[in-house]
């Protein structure tokens, strides 16, 4: 597996004025280590990883599996051998008041979850305070806590801090949880445009 998906910690930014979604990640020390494109004009959502913002080196593709999806399944491609390293299906109708996912295997089988911190938070953001209260996502295995998604406060950009040191056993597949913060960053995005 390519270096970039070994570190335990990550900052996601969201480039402010693009057109589609456009990110960086950065080490926690503060080298940039992956570059992240929405291709324009797509019926399916089609997402690139690259090692970095030259764009020479694809390492990850998110792709949707269907045009228009109330419960969009995301599959995660390792680019350079393309095989399927796992999938985030959304929770339809579950999301609507607070963000639900499945974390699904390479067989598509279900192993976890992703989920916005609390019902009660997630209502506040959606109806009341809007970005004023930054998102808190966790991942779990089973029953295990595996990974952070916290969104940093800032009023002038989106960043979100990938946090996967609780992660010891390595339960968790670091493109899954890489991916699982672009689609977080990418659709939240969307819902706030």
């Amino acid at each position: 597996m390519n270096p970039a998906f070994s570190w335990s910690n990550y900052l996601l930014k969201r480039q402010v004025f693009a057109l589609t979604g456009k990110l960086r990640l950065y080490n926690p020390n503060d080298e940039l280590v992956l570059y992240v494109e929405q291709k324009m004009f797509r019926l399916r959502e089609d997402i690139r990883v690259f090692g970095d913002d030259s764009k020479t080196q694809e390492l990850l593709l998110i792709q949707a599996r269907n045009i228009i999806d109330f419960s969009a399944a995301y599959d995660v491609i390792e680019s350079a051998n393309g095989q399927k390293a796992g999938t985030l299906r959304r929770k339809g109708l579950r999301s609507m008041f607070r963000d639900e996912w499945e974390v699904l295997d390479a067989t598509d089988q279900p192993i976890g979850m992703l989920f916005e911190d609390s019902v009660g938070q997630a209502l506040l953001r959606r109806f009341l305070l809007g970005s004023l209260l930054p998102q808190n996502y966790d991942i779990t295995i089973g029953d295990e806590r595996v990974a952070d998604l916290r969104q940093k406060f800032n009023l002038f950009s989106y960043q979100i801090i990938l946090d996967f040191s609780m992660d010891t056993a390595n339960k968790l597949d670091r493109r899954l949880g890489i991916a699982a913060g672009i689609l977080l960053a990418i659709i939240e995005g969307k819902q706030r445009s």
